[in-house]
Protein backbone atom coordinates (compact mmCIF):
# COMPACT_ATOMS: atom_id res chain seq x y z
CA UNK A 1 0.00 0.00 0.00
CA UNK A 2 1.61 3.14 -0.84
CA UNK A 3 2.19 5.62 1.82
CA UNK A 4 0.08 8.99 1.44
CA UNK A 5 2.35 11.93 0.48
CA UNK A 6 3.30 14.20 3.48
CA UNK A 7 1.35 17.52 3.63
CA UNK A 8 3.80 20.31 2.42
CA UNK A 9 4.10 23.07 5.25
CA UNK A 10 5.13 26.30 2.65
CA UNK A 11 3.48 28.94 3.59
CA UNK A 12 2.85 28.31 6.97
CA UNK A 13 3.39 30.66 9.41
CA UNK A 14 5.16 30.49 13.10
CA UNK A 15 5.91 33.08 15.67
CA UNK A 16 9.61 31.97 16.89
CA UNK A 17 12.68 32.84 19.24
CA UNK A 18 15.68 32.85 17.14
CA UNK A 19 18.54 31.16 18.20
CA UNK A 20 22.25 31.07 17.25
CA UNK A 21 23.50 31.48 13.85
CA UNK A 22 24.25 28.26 11.09
CA UNK A 23 25.99 27.94 8.69
CA UNK A 24 24.72 28.57 5.47
CA UNK A 25 23.31 32.64 5.98
CA UNK A 26 20.61 31.60 8.57
CA UNK A 27 19.62 30.92 12.07
CA UNK A 28 18.21 28.15 13.94
CA UNK A 29 14.54 28.11 15.26
CA UNK A 30 12.08 25.62 16.37
CA UNK A 31 8.18 25.72 16.20
CA UNK A 32 6.29 25.09 19.55
CA UNK A 33 6.28 21.41 17.92
CA UNK A 34 9.73 21.58 18.16
CA UNK A 35 10.57 21.24 14.39
CA UNK A 36 14.29 22.93 13.26
CA UNK A 37 13.78 25.59 11.28
CA UNK A 38 16.46 27.23 9.62
CA UNK A 39 15.40 31.19 9.39
CA UNK A 40 16.66 34.26 6.91
CA UNK A 41 16.56 37.54 7.28
CA UNK A 42 16.50 37.26 11.04
CA UNK A 43 19.35 37.84 14.01
CA UNK A 44 19.91 35.77 16.73
CA UNK A 45 17.87 36.98 20.00
CA UNK A 46 14.99 38.21 17.91
CA UNK A 47 11.29 37.02 17.85
CA UNK A 48 9.89 36.86 14.39
CA UNK A 49 7.13 35.55 12.07
CA UNK A 50 8.77 32.92 9.64
CA UNK A 51 7.10 31.41 6.78
CA UNK A 52 7.93 28.54 5.67
CA UNK A 53 9.29 28.29 1.87
CA UNK A 54 10.39 24.63 1.97
CA UNK A 55 9.51 21.73 3.99
CA UNK A 56 6.59 19.09 5.13
CA UNK A 57 5.26 17.47 7.98
CA UNK A 58 7.38 14.96 9.56
CA UNK A 59 10.67 16.76 7.69
CA UNK A 60 14.29 16.28 9.81
CA UNK A 61 13.79 20.97 9.44
CA UNK A 62 12.29 23.22 7.30
CA UNK A 63 13.41 26.24 6.06
CA UNK A 64 11.88 29.76 6.19
CA UNK A 65 11.99 33.32 6.09
CA UNK A 66 11.21 35.96 8.88
CA UNK A 67 8.49 38.02 7.09
CA UNK A 68 7.93 40.09 10.39
CA UNK A 69 9.70 41.17 13.19
CA UNK A 70 8.20 41.29 16.64
CA UNK A 71 11.13 42.12 18.58
CA UNK A 72 13.97 42.93 16.60
CA UNK A 73 17.91 42.90 17.89
CA UNK A 74 20.20 45.67 18.39
CA UNK A 75 22.60 44.58 15.73
CA UNK A 76 19.30 45.07 12.70
CA UNK A 77 18.62 47.65 10.31
CA UNK A 78 16.56 48.38 7.47
CA UNK A 79 18.62 46.68 3.94
CA UNK A 80 20.38 48.96 1.89
CA UNK A 81 19.42 47.07 -1.08
CA UNK A 82 16.06 46.95 -2.14
CA UNK A 83 16.18 43.25 -3.92
CA UNK A 84 17.46 41.96 0.07
CA UNK A 85 13.96 40.58 1.85
CA UNK A 86 12.25 37.47 2.06
CA UNK A 87 11.38 35.87 -1.66
CA UNK A 88 13.87 38.21 -3.36
CA UNK A 89 16.99 38.23 -4.70
CA UNK A 90 19.46 35.54 -2.80
CA UNK A 91 22.61 37.09 -3.47
CA UNK A 92 22.96 38.37 -0.07
CA UNK A 93 22.47 37.10 3.51
CA UNK A 94 22.98 40.02 5.77
CA UNK A 95 21.70 43.13 4.57
CA UNK A 96 19.72 43.29 7.52
CA UNK A 97 22.71 43.42 9.87
CA UNK A 98 25.34 45.79 11.04
CA UNK A 99 28.60 45.31 9.32
CA UNK A 100 30.44 44.93 12.73
CA UNK A 101 27.89 41.83 13.72
CA UNK A 102 27.98 40.38 10.37
CA UNK A 103 31.94 39.63 11.07
CA UNK A 104 30.51 38.49 14.27
CA UNK A 105 28.12 36.06 13.20
CA UNK A 106 30.69 34.53 10.45
CA UNK A 107 33.31 33.99 13.68
CA UNK A 108 30.09 32.74 15.24
CA UNK A 109 29.95 30.37 12.83
CA UNK A 110 33.78 29.38 12.24
CA UNK A 111 34.10 28.49 15.82
CA UNK A 112 31.17 26.17 16.15
CA UNK A 113 32.46 24.31 13.05
CA UNK A 114 36.15 23.83 14.57
CA UNK A 115 34.44 22.94 17.64
CA UNK A 116 31.61 20.61 16.10
CA UNK A 117 34.30 18.83 13.36
CA UNK A 118 37.30 19.51 14.44
CA UNK A 119 37.09 19.39 18.40
CA UNK A 120 39.49 22.63 18.54
CA UNK A 121 38.68 25.61 20.25
CA UNK A 122 39.20 29.02 18.62
CA UNK A 123 42.78 29.58 21.57
CA UNK A 124 43.95 25.95 20.32
CA UNK A 125 43.08 26.88 16.72
CA UNK A 126 45.54 29.78 17.85
CA UNK A 127 42.61 32.06 16.19
CA UNK A 128 41.57 35.68 18.49
CA UNK A 129 38.03 34.44 17.08
CA UNK A 130 38.03 37.92 14.83
CA UNK A 131 36.80 38.50 11.26
CA UNK A 132 38.84 41.12 9.90
CA UNK A 133 37.03 43.19 7.16
CA UNK A 134 39.25 43.91 3.54
CA UNK A 135 40.85 47.02 3.57
CA UNK A 136 38.82 50.25 2.61
CA UNK A 137 35.62 47.37 3.64
CA UNK A 138 34.81 48.71 7.07
CA UNK A 139 32.21 51.20 6.39
CA UNK A 140 29.13 52.55 8.51
CA UNK A 141 25.74 50.83 8.65
CA UNK A 142 23.74 51.17 6.12
CA UNK A 143 27.13 51.75 3.58
CA UNK A 144 27.63 48.51 1.41
CA UNK A 145 31.43 48.31 -0.32
CA UNK A 146 31.11 47.68 -3.93
CA UNK A 147 33.48 44.54 -4.01
CA UNK A 148 32.29 41.72 -6.58
CA UNK A 149 34.10 42.13 -9.19
CA UNK A 150 32.26 39.26 -11.21
CA UNK A 151 28.72 39.10 -11.20
CA UNK A 152 26.94 36.02 -12.96
CA UNK A 153 23.42 37.97 -13.88
CA UNK A 154 20.75 35.24 -14.95
CA UNK A 155 18.27 36.40 -17.33
CA UNK A 156 14.45 36.16 -17.42
CA UNK A 157 11.96 34.90 -20.04
CA UNK A 158 11.28 39.08 -20.97
CA UNK A 159 15.18 39.05 -21.61
CA UNK A 160 15.82 41.23 -18.52
CA UNK A 161 19.32 40.79 -15.98
CA UNK A 162 18.39 40.00 -12.83
CA UNK A 163 19.90 37.67 -9.87
CA UNK A 164 18.57 34.24 -8.87
CA UNK A 165 16.59 34.53 -6.01
CA UNK A 166 17.52 32.25 -2.93
CA UNK A 167 17.50 28.11 -3.57
CA UNK A 168 15.22 29.05 -6.76
CA UNK A 169 16.22 28.98 -10.78
CA UNK A 170 13.38 32.34 -10.72
CA UNK A 171 14.88 35.17 -11.92
CA UNK A 172 14.81 38.44 -9.82
CA UNK A 173 15.28 41.69 -12.29
CA UNK A 174 17.42 44.26 -11.11
CA UNK A 175 18.14 47.80 -12.02
CA UNK A 176 21.62 47.58 -9.89
CA UNK A 177 23.54 45.30 -7.88
CA UNK A 178 24.99 47.12 -4.58
CA UNK A 179 27.68 44.71 -4.00
CA UNK A 180 28.67 44.68 -7.65
CA UNK A 181 32.05 47.01 -8.00
CA UNK A 182 32.52 50.12 -10.15
CA UNK A 183 33.89 48.39 -12.92
CA UNK A 184 31.10 45.90 -13.12
CA UNK A 185 28.00 48.62 -12.53
CA UNK A 186 29.97 50.63 -15.00
CA UNK A 187 28.85 48.19 -18.05
CA UNK A 188 25.30 48.58 -17.90
CA UNK A 189 24.49 45.20 -18.29
CA UNK A 190 21.03 45.71 -16.53
CA UNK A 191 19.84 48.50 -18.63
CA UNK A 192 19.80 45.97 -21.74
CA UNK A 193 17.82 43.53 -22.98
CA UNK A 194 19.31 39.94 -23.43
CA UNK A 195 16.40 37.89 -25.30
CA UNK A 196 17.66 34.35 -26.22
CA UNK A 197 20.82 34.51 -22.99
CA UNK A 198 20.39 32.25 -20.28
CA UNK A 199 23.08 33.93 -18.74
CA UNK A 200 25.47 36.78 -18.25
CA UNK A 201 28.65 37.11 -16.40
CA UNK A 202 30.39 40.07 -16.13
CA UNK A 203 34.20 40.71 -15.08
CA UNK A 204 36.11 43.70 -13.91
CA UNK A 205 39.58 43.18 -13.78
CA UNK A 206 41.17 44.41 -10.43
CA UNK A 207 44.69 46.50 -11.62
CA UNK A 208 43.94 46.69 -15.06
CA UNK A 209 40.78 48.21 -17.48
CA UNK A 210 40.06 45.01 -18.79
CA UNK A 211 36.56 44.44 -18.70
CA UNK A 212 34.84 41.09 -20.27
CA UNK A 213 31.28 39.18 -20.84
CA UNK A 214 30.78 35.90 -20.96
CA UNK A 215 27.47 34.83 -22.93
CA UNK A 216 25.68 31.71 -22.12
CA UNK A 217 22.96 31.49 -25.07
CA UNK A 218 19.79 29.33 -24.33
CA UNK A 219 19.68 26.17 -26.75
CA UNK A 220 19.21 27.61 -30.54
CA UNK A 221 19.95 31.54 -29.75
CA UNK A 222 21.67 33.40 -31.57
CA UNK A 223 24.19 36.36 -30.02
CA UNK A 224 23.62 39.42 -29.39
CA UNK A 225 25.16 41.98 -31.03
CA UNK A 226 26.51 43.54 -27.41
CA UNK A 227 27.07 47.31 -27.14
CA UNK A 228 27.94 47.97 -23.28
CA UNK A 229 28.74 51.94 -21.54
CA UNK A 230 32.19 50.47 -21.16
CA UNK A 231 35.18 48.80 -23.95
CA UNK A 232 34.48 44.97 -22.98
CA UNK A 233 35.58 41.69 -24.41
CA UNK A 234 32.85 39.39 -25.27
CA UNK A 235 32.90 34.99 -24.75
CA UNK A 236 30.29 32.59 -25.20
CA UNK A 237 29.85 28.88 -23.34
CA UNK A 238 29.33 26.61 -25.77
CA UNK A 239 25.63 24.49 -25.81
CA UNK A 240 27.34 21.28 -26.40
CA UNK A 241 30.65 21.41 -24.96
CA UNK A 242 30.71 23.93 -21.96
CA UNK A 243 33.69 25.57 -23.35
CA UNK A 244 34.66 29.31 -23.37
CA UNK A 245 34.95 31.00 -27.11
CA UNK A 246 36.01 34.17 -27.90
CA UNK A 247 33.74 36.32 -29.40
CA UNK A 248 35.77 39.39 -29.49
CA UNK A 249 38.36 41.22 -27.80
CA UNK A 250 40.61 39.60 -25.85
CA UNK A 251 39.95 36.11 -24.24
CA UNK A 252 41.54 37.03 -21.09
CA UNK A 253 41.64 39.60 -18.40
CA UNK A 254 44.66 40.43 -16.60
CA UNK A 255 44.70 40.50 -12.76
CA UNK A 256 47.09 42.23 -9.99
CA UNK A 257 48.69 40.88 -6.77
CA UNK A 258 51.64 40.84 -4.93
CA UNK A 259 53.84 42.69 -7.34
CA UNK A 260 52.78 40.41 -10.35
CA UNK A 261 50.36 40.67 -13.51
CA UNK A 262 47.99 37.42 -13.80
CA UNK A 263 46.57 36.59 -17.38
CA UNK A 264 42.89 34.15 -16.18
CA UNK A 265 41.10 33.27 -19.28
CA UNK A 266 37.70 32.05 -20.28
CA UNK A 267 36.06 33.25 -17.25
CA UNK A 268 38.74 31.06 -15.13
CA UNK A 269 38.98 30.94 -10.92
CA UNK A 270 40.13 34.70 -9.36
CA UNK A 271 39.74 35.65 -5.96
CA UNK A 272 36.58 37.72 -6.39
CA UNK A 273 37.11 40.56 -3.92
CA UNK A 274 39.63 43.15 -5.47
CA UNK A 275 41.86 42.98 -2.31
CA UNK A 276 41.37 38.87 -1.67
CA UNK A 277 44.80 38.05 -3.52
CA UNK A 278 46.84 40.40 -2.06
CA UNK A 279 45.22 39.50 1.45
CA UNK A 280 45.51 36.02 0.97
CA UNK A 281 49.03 35.92 -0.44
CA UNK A 282 50.23 38.45 2.53
CA UNK A 283 48.68 35.83 5.18
CA UNK A 284 49.87 32.59 3.76
CA UNK A 285 53.61 34.40 3.20
CA UNK A 286 53.20 35.46 6.90
CA UNK A 287 52.64 31.62 7.87
CA UNK A 288 55.02 29.82 5.86
CA UNK A 289 57.99 32.36 5.83
CA UNK A 290 59.59 30.56 3.07
CA UNK A 291 63.64 30.39 2.91
CA UNK A 292 65.78 30.43 -0.12
CA UNK A 293 66.00 27.13 -1.39
CA UNK A 294 63.09 25.54 -0.34
CA UNK A 295 60.70 22.71 -2.52
CA UNK A 296 57.20 23.90 -2.26
CA UNK A 297 53.71 22.67 -3.70
CA UNK A 298 50.65 24.75 -4.54
CA UNK A 299 47.43 22.40 -4.75
CA UNK A 300 44.14 23.91 -6.62
CA UNK A 301 46.84 26.61 -8.13
CA UNK A 302 44.24 28.05 -10.72
CA UNK A 303 46.95 30.63 -12.64
CA UNK A 304 49.33 30.05 -10.39
CA UNK A 305 48.78 32.91 -7.31
CA UNK A 306 50.68 30.97 -4.29
CA UNK A 307 52.91 29.18 -6.76
CA UNK A 308 53.94 32.95 -8.25
CA UNK A 309 54.26 34.18 -4.64
CA UNK A 310 56.14 31.14 -3.43
CA UNK A 311 59.00 31.09 -6.20
CA UNK A 312 59.30 34.62 -5.78
CA UNK A 313 61.18 34.19 -2.31
CA UNK A 314 62.57 30.94 -1.99
CA UNK A 315 65.06 31.96 -5.19
CA UNK A 316 66.25 30.47 -8.29
CA UNK A 317 67.69 27.12 -6.29
CA UNK A 318 64.03 26.51 -4.58
CA UNK A 319 61.58 25.07 -6.87
CA UNK A 320 57.91 25.12 -6.75
CA UNK A 321 55.32 22.49 -8.40
CA UNK A 322 51.66 23.34 -8.75
CA UNK A 323 48.91 21.45 -9.54
CA UNK A 324 45.58 22.56 -11.40
CA UNK A 325 42.97 20.33 -12.98
CA UNK A 326 41.22 23.28 -14.89
CA UNK A 327 43.16 22.93 -18.22
CA UNK A 328 43.09 26.95 -19.32
CA UNK A 329 43.74 27.64 -15.97
CA UNK A 330 47.05 24.71 -16.65
CA UNK A 331 47.58 27.33 -19.66
CA UNK A 332 47.45 30.58 -17.99
CA UNK A 333 49.46 28.95 -14.94
CA UNK A 334 52.57 28.54 -17.37
CA UNK A 335 52.15 31.76 -18.94
CA UNK A 336 51.86 33.77 -15.85
CA UNK A 337 55.33 31.88 -14.52
CA UNK A 338 57.16 31.52 -17.55
CA UNK A 339 60.04 33.43 -15.92
CA UNK A 340 60.66 31.24 -12.85
CA UNK A 341 62.50 28.21 -15.10
CA UNK A 342 62.05 26.35 -11.36
CA UNK A 343 58.35 26.35 -11.26
CA UNK A 344 56.41 23.34 -13.19
CA UNK A 345 52.38 23.20 -13.45
CA UNK A 346 51.14 19.49 -13.71
CA UNK A 347 47.47 19.41 -15.43
CA UNK A 348 44.93 17.21 -13.43
CA UNK A 349 43.26 16.29 -10.13
CA UNK A 350 45.41 16.32 -6.90
CA UNK A 351 44.67 12.99 -5.74
CA UNK A 352 45.68 11.28 -9.02
CA UNK A 353 48.68 13.54 -10.03
CA UNK A 354 50.21 14.08 -7.10
CA UNK A 355 51.38 10.13 -6.23
CA UNK A 356 52.66 10.00 -10.04
CA UNK A 357 54.96 12.84 -8.81
CA UNK A 358 57.04 10.48 -6.93
CA UNK A 359 57.82 13.42 -4.87
CA UNK A 360 58.12 11.95 -1.25
CA UNK A 361 59.50 15.12 0.52
CA UNK A 362 58.51 18.80 0.43
CA UNK A 363 59.52 21.64 2.59
CA UNK A 364 56.25 24.16 2.22
CA UNK A 365 52.33 23.14 1.15
CA UNK A 366 49.73 25.48 0.05
CA UNK A 367 46.13 24.55 -0.61
CA UNK A 368 43.21 25.82 -1.67
CA UNK A 369 40.56 23.41 -2.64
CA UNK A 370 37.22 23.54 -3.47
CA UNK A 371 34.14 24.40 -1.42
CA UNK A 372 34.12 20.46 -0.67
CA UNK A 373 37.68 20.66 0.92
CA UNK A 374 40.67 18.28 0.18
CA UNK A 375 39.27 15.16 1.64
CA UNK A 376 40.78 12.30 3.48
CA UNK A 377 42.80 10.54 1.22
CA UNK A 378 44.58 13.90 0.07
CA UNK A 379 45.78 14.53 3.71
CA UNK A 380 46.74 11.73 4.67
CA UNK A 381 49.41 11.77 1.82
CA UNK A 382 50.50 15.83 1.99
CA UNK A 383 51.26 14.97 5.98
CA UNK A 384 53.11 12.27 4.81
CA UNK A 385 55.52 14.54 2.94
CA UNK A 386 57.06 16.10 6.06
CA UNK A 387 56.44 19.53 5.25
CA UNK A 388 57.58 21.81 7.69
CA UNK A 389 54.77 24.17 7.21
CA UNK A 390 51.06 24.10 5.26
CA UNK A 391 49.23 26.62 4.09
CA UNK A 392 45.30 25.87 3.68
CA UNK A 393 43.22 28.47 2.56
CA UNK A 394 39.34 27.85 3.07
CA UNK A 395 36.34 29.40 1.74
CA UNK A 396 34.28 26.96 3.33
CA UNK A 397 35.11 26.87 7.22
CA UNK A 398 33.22 23.30 7.32
CA UNK A 399 35.20 21.95 4.78
CA UNK A 400 38.67 23.23 6.29
CA UNK A 401 37.19 22.12 10.22
CA UNK A 402 36.99 18.40 8.41
CA UNK A 403 40.48 18.93 6.91
CA UNK A 404 42.05 19.81 10.07
CA UNK A 405 40.57 16.95 11.82
CA UNK A 406 42.81 14.73 9.64
CA UNK A 407 45.70 16.60 9.02
CA UNK A 408 45.70 15.59 13.29
CA UNK A 409 45.31 11.74 12.55
CA UNK A 410 48.60 12.48 10.19
CA UNK A 411 50.55 14.61 12.96
CA UNK A 412 49.22 17.85 11.97
CA UNK A 413 48.26 20.56 14.71
CA UNK A 414 47.09 24.17 13.97
CA UNK A 415 49.46 26.61 14.71
CA UNK A 416 47.42 29.92 13.51
CA UNK A 417 44.08 30.43 12.03
CA UNK A 418 43.17 33.85 9.99
CA UNK A 419 39.27 34.59 9.22
CA UNK A 420 38.84 37.70 6.36
CA UNK A 421 35.71 39.01 5.44
CA UNK A 422 36.61 38.68 2.20
CA UNK A 423 32.27 38.69 0.81
CA UNK A 424 30.74 41.15 2.47
CA UNK A 425 26.90 40.92 2.83
CA UNK A 426 27.03 37.13 2.63
CA UNK A 427 27.53 34.21 4.72
CA UNK A 428 30.78 33.50 2.71
CA UNK A 429 33.63 34.05 4.61
CA UNK A 430 37.95 33.16 3.56
CA UNK A 431 39.79 31.35 6.59
CA UNK A 432 43.88 30.92 5.85
CA UNK A 433 45.02 27.82 8.05
CA UNK A 434 48.83 27.85 8.86
CA UNK A 435 49.64 24.12 10.24
CA UNK A 436 52.92 22.29 11.35
CA UNK A 437 53.63 18.99 12.81
CA UNK A 438 53.08 18.48 16.07
CA UNK A 439 56.39 18.18 18.48
CA UNK A 440 57.41 15.21 19.46
CA UNK A 441 56.51 13.89 22.68
CA UNK A 442 53.78 16.33 22.96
Amino acid sequence: MQAEPKKSLVGEEYKVEIGPVAHGGHCIARTSEGQVLFVRHALPGERVVARVTEGEEGARFLRADAVRVLEASKDRIDAPCPYAAPGRCGGCDWQHAKPGAQRRLKGEVIAEQLRRLAGLTPEEAGWDGTVVPAEGDKLPAGEVPAWRTRVQYAVDASGRAGLRRHRSHEVEPIDHCMIAAQGVSELGVEKRDWTGMDSVEAIAATGSQDRQVILTPKPGARLPLVELDRPVSVLRVDEKSGGVHRVHGRPFVRERADGRTYRVGGGGFWQVHPKAADTLVTAVMQGLLPRKGEMALDLYCGVGLFAGALADRIGEKGAVLGIESGKRAVEDARHNLADFPRVRIEQGKVESVLPRTGITEVDLIVLDPPRTGAGRGTVAHLSSLGARRIAYVACDPAALARDVAYFREGGYQVRMLRAFDLFPMTHHVECVAILEPVAKGA
